[in-house]
């Protein structure tokens, strides 16, 4: 039945409507999730209690950064066992933990500057999914670049950690800009091809609108990040 249902909705919107459908789902669930992760954060950075708990406790922060990467392997690796209800709430817990752990950055940078990356990353992220979705060229070769860059950007930091080399943290910082902006051109790309391909049922494409808009979540986040070491403001 939800099947038939899938197919009858394929037929009447159109493969190209179908796939502006989808990708639609994509990007509410992706902005909804940066809404809480942003409102999450300040609310935590502003309230003394919250924000001294998680500083005072590296048990807690590290916990709740281990607690983020376990849910994201956890939501990719069984988005198809999952409820489309299930799926949703591990989408949402993980965006609300995220925003908890970022409430860090107003201690080491201005809201003045933090606003600004925030608008900064969304225009460059636009422009770049735009492209994504638009471009006839195919993107496979970049995105297979951009994650091989991403690996030695994680296996470079890791080193830096303990050599403190500004000339590196530079260097990664500025790889890790151009890593991001051709991910989200990538991903785009890839989300908008699975869209075309279609869903067996309704609720398979809820729940992969929720791992696609989990995609393009990571690739917003990251971006910022590094963008911000370079535009924002310490205080």
């Amino acid at each position: 039945m939800d099947n038939q249902v899938s197919e009858r909705t394929r037929e009447h919107l159109g493969i190209k409507s179908y796939q502006a459908l989808y990708m639609t789902k994509v990007y509410n669930w992706m902005a909804l999730a940066l809404l809480i992760t942003g409102v999450v954060a300040y609310i935590t950075a502003t309230t003394p209690g919250m924000i001294g708990t998680i500083v005072g406790s590296k048990l807690l922060f590290y916990g709740l950064l281990i607690g983020e990467l376990l849910l994201v392997v956890y939501l990719t690796s069984a988005i198809r066992r999952l409820s489309q209800t299930a799926a949703i709430a591990v989408f949402l817990i993980y965006s609300l933990i995220n925003g908890l752990t970022l409430s860090v950055l107003f201690l080491v940078y201005t809201s003045a500057s933090i606003s600004t990356t925030f608008f900064v990353t969304a225009g460059t992220f636009a422009a770049m999914s735009f492209y994504g979705y638009t471009t006839k060229r195919d993107l496979t070769s970049i995105g297979n670049v951009a994650f091989m860059a991403l690996i030695g950007i994680i296996i470079a930091s890791v080193v830096n950690f303990f050599l403190k080399s500004e000339m590196m943290y530079w260097i990664i910082t500025y790889l890790g800009v151009a890593v991001f902006v051709g991910l989200t051109a990538y991903d785009t790309q890839k989300l908008k091809r699975i869209g075309s391909e279609g869903f067996t049922t309704e609720e398979s494409m809820e729940k992969m609108s929720i791992l696609g808009a989990l995609t393009l979540y990571l690739d917003f986040i990251n971006m910022f990040l590094f963008l911000l070491r370079i535009l924002g403001d310490r205080k």
